[in-house]
């Protein structure tokens, strides 16, 4: 059994053309089948109605497509929509809907939990469990249109769940998907990449002729409170990362979650302007979202506001955003872990009344 859903469309379009052929079904099968996987795509090959009911089971039997079922969903005053995907081996990721005018981002999952342990962040405390598929990564996509195809994502940004960068290869084949025109058929700038600076992969995207954009979670100006924040920092250094954006002909962002008391004064706006301005990077300002780390505290608005001034100030482009879904649990892991507990909470008392 072949996986189509984790495999690039050139390759898919390979793969059902020899299975086609060796079953002498006429060539215009292919036209038929292809369109089912990514551009209006299926839930399983049953739905496929426009091919025969003995094409459409031996499709299944040959190229079951790989699932991934929404186990919660969480819809915010402000537009936001979180999802909690059940993988096919009982795991689960997390991607958010994020509307903003005409613009639709979806922030998509990379791996099952995370190995880096950020402290602001609440898929860092999960731990890692697995990399997701090709098809899983760009699955949370796929489901989101088959949900409602109307609110199809405009953009979509790796920033969910994981790193990317350690999971390459299946990352590397889920770009290709999500902007090839087989595929999802989205817009290459449309594509962000987010990353701690995981220096050979960060390589190998920069070799990418698409125009991909990629943002790089800074979160600190100095290397020795960059690695109080992010234990990275102890393998790949924050000069070095600096360095390494010299490999990208388009322009990068800078990530930076503000913290009160540990990572916002005006001094650190200072050292974070001059690693931004010799790169001609933007820096996205984060409010820290207070269900990612409930031992750390969100600056204060003025605060905010003060520091993005300060870079402004330096020749800086600086974008203060907003926070979004803080009435549900949009901090990147938080719905996981929420339903974890609830779910061992609930199996405690069970085990009790028993």
């Amino acid at each position: 059994m072949t996986d189509l859903l984790s495999l690039t469309p050139d390759a898919a379009r390979g793969a059902l053309a020899a299975w086609l052929a060796a079953r002498a079904e006429p060539g215009y099968r292919l036209a038929q089948i292809l369109p089912r996987l990514w551009q209006r795509p299926v839930g399983s090959w049953e739905e496929a109605t426009d091919l025969p009911a003995a094409l459409r089971a031996q499709l299944g039997d040959a190229f079951p497509l790989t699932r991934l079922s929404c186990d919660a969903a969480q819809q915010s005053s402000d537009g936001t929509e979180k999802f909690l995907w059940k993988l096919a081996d009982g795991e689960a990721v997390e991607s958010v809907l994020i509307p903003e005018g005409k613009r639709r981002t979806l922030c998509i999952s990379s791996q099952v939990g995370c190995a880096l342990g950020c402290v602001f962040c609440a898929t860092g405390r999960m731990g890692f469990r697995r990399n997701l598929s090709a098809g899983e990564i760009a699955g949370q996509v796929r489901e989101a249109v088959r949900r409602d195809r109307a609110v199809k994502p405009t953009n979509v940004v790796f920033m969910g769940m994981g790193e990317p960068l350690l999971n390459w290869d299946a990352v590397d084949t889920a770009l290709t998907i999500l902007n090839h025109a087989d595929g999802l058929g989205i817009g290459a700038r449309h594509i962000t990449v987010s990353t701690v600076g995981i220096l050979p992969n960060l390589a190998r995207l920069a070799q990418r002729p698409e125009q991909f954009r990629l943002a790089v979670s800074l979160h600190a100006p100095t290397a020795a409170l960059r690695r109080e924040l992010m234990p990275i920092e102890k393998k790949y250094s924050l000069p070095e990362v600096m360095r390494a954006l010299g490999q990208f002909r388009r322009r990068v962002t800078l990530e930076y979650v503000l913290i009160g008391g540990k990572n916002d004064s005006l001094t650190q706006a200072d050292e974070l302007a001059q690693l931004a301005r010799p790169v001609g990077a933007l820096v996205n300002l984060l409010p820290l979202h207070p269900g990612g780390a409930p031992d750390l505290t969100p600056s204060d608005r003025p605060r905010m506001l003060a520091f993005a001034r300060r870079l402004k100030r330096h020749g800086v482009e600086a974008v203060l955003r907003r926070s979004r879904g803080l009435d549900i649990s949009a901090a990147c892991g938080q719905l996981r872990v929420e339903l974890e507990a609830r779910r061992k909470v609930r199996a405690e008392e069970h085990a009790r009344v028993e």
